[in-house]
């Protein structure tokens, strides 16, 4: 009796792990989380000791009131940002992309949609970005070598697709919670106590306090020593490598 309660109890702890290791492959598949070595990831940072940094805005939502006091202020302090626009945006403000664009800041593809790209098939995934990428070059002249995935949502399959139609993927590992619109000292703090050599920080052209707190997080982080640049100027071009927390390291 006792021989076989044993086995009984041994069936159920394999069961178990059977049941963990399914779970875990699922979420690893499904979800942006770091949970193993292979695991593709977006750029989220750069490893570097020179005090680099680049401001990041996602453009999906809003009018052009808040993006027009964002170039002014990147141009008042002489700064080029990285623009991730969206096609439904274009659309409506074709002569603001053109603007952001003729004023010496980057472009770079955020979907046209802005769907979960977890949820799309490769095909349709690559229709979604082409789409995007169309308009901006028929707008701007110029296509986008970089792009942002929606939400900040990916999966294995989709990093792979997106690089191998030629684009970084970019994340940031600096969050101003603008979006949330809880407070511009909230956002102040959020960014100043995060910003390291080499953080991408993420913005939106639609925020609420972001015109407000831009130029203050400016001064403070150029006092502290930091160099403005674009996505573009900061990352790792070849010969590197992701680490397990999205930071690119050079080989």
């Amino acid at each position: 009796m006792r021989i076989r309660a044993q086995k009984k109890l041994f069936m159920v702890c394999i069961l178990v792990i059977i049941g963990s290791v399914f779970s875990l492959l699922i979420n690893y598949k499904n979800t942006g989380v770091f949970m193993g070595i292979n695991k593709k990831l977006p750029i989220y940072c750069v490893d570097t000791k020179d005090k680099k940094i680049s401001i990041s805005f996602d453009v999906s939502l809003g009018n052009t009131e808040h993006t027009k006091e964002i170039l002014d202020i990147l141009d008042k302090y002489k700064i080029k940002a990285t623009f991730f626009v969206v096609g439904d945006w274009v659309n409506k403000y074709p002569d603001m992309l053109k603007q952001i664009s003729e004023r010496g800041n980057e472009l770079g593809n955020h979907s046209n949609r802005h769907p979960d790209m977890t949820q799309l098939s490769k095909d349709k995934i690559l229709e979604d970005i082409n789409v995007n990428e169309a308009k901006i070059r028929n707008i701007t002249g110029t296509g986008t070598k970089l792009f942002r995935f929606p939400a900040g949502s990916y999966n294995d399959e989709a990093v792979s697709v997106v690089e191998s139609s030629g684009y970084k993927c970019i994340q940031w590992n600096v969050d101003s919670v603008d979006w949330m619109e809880k407070g511009s000292d909230i956002e102040y703090k959020k960014v100043i106590e995060n910003t390291e050599p080499g953080s991408i920080l993420l913005f939106h052209s639609s925020a609420k306090y972001t015109p407000e707190n831009l130029p203050k997080i400016i001064e403070t982080l150029e006092n502290k020593g930091y160099k403005f640049v674009t996505v573009g100027d900061l990352i790792y071009k070849d010969n590197y490598k992701i680490d397990q927390s999205g930071k690119q390291v050079k080989d």
